[in-house]
């Protein structure tokens, strides 16, 4: 099968900056008009992302401080694969211990999204967990400092709603939670 008229031709591929969690990568490439020029983006492992709910239909939140836009940042427990985990779900319930301390009864996909993939290969996988409870203590990365927070979900919906919660990987698991809730 001929390549779509639309492709680019990747000539050469190399990483120009190496840091923990993200490469980014230099290609140079051939555009459809025969045009050959410099592309970068970022890098980085799948993530996970968890929308955790109590048994009493509380959402377990994290408060974490965001360098990049200098403030606390409400928002879900985020975390990137690692080599070792067995699936995706196995990567959502360590993301969740890690962060929160608390374990799920029971994980069930939401979606999966390319967030930014104009600038990026990233690709994020959204997870519901249904009966969290708190069994041990927060096991954080060393540039991690995170407080866990609850509310009900009508509340973080309303956050959402108003703009309050500006964090997208939060913005996008309630939207499409309440989407799919709401779905006739």
């Amino acid at each position: 099968m001929p390549p779509d008229p639309l492709a680019w031709e990747t000539q050469d591929r190399r990483v120009a900056y190496s840091c923990p969690g993200f490469d980014i990568v230099n290609e140079s490439v051939q555009l459809p008009d025969g045009t050959e020029t410099e592309f970068d983006h970022l890098s980085e492992p799948a993530s996970v992302c968890v929308l955790p709910f109590a048994a009493d239909g509380d959402v377990v939140c994290i408060e974490e401080w965001r360098q990049a836009v200098s403030r606390i940042n409400r928002g879900l427990p985020v975390g990137g694969t690692e080599p070792d985990d067995d699936d995706l779900e196995a990567a959502a319930r360590r993301e969740l211990a890690e962060e929160t301390g608390h374990e799920a009864e029971r994980l069930e996909p939401l979606v999966t999204v390319e967030p930014a993939n104009g600038i990026a290969d990233s690709v994020l996988h959204f997870f519901v967990a249904h009966g969290c409870r708190p069994t041990a203590e927060q096991q954080l990365d060393h540039n991690e400092s995170i407080r866990v927070t609850r509310q009900p979900y009508e509340e973080l919906l309303e956050a959402v709603r108003d703009g309050e919660i500006r964090d997208g990987r939060t913005v996008l698991a309630v939207s499409y939670y309440q989407l799919l809730e709401t779905d006739p």
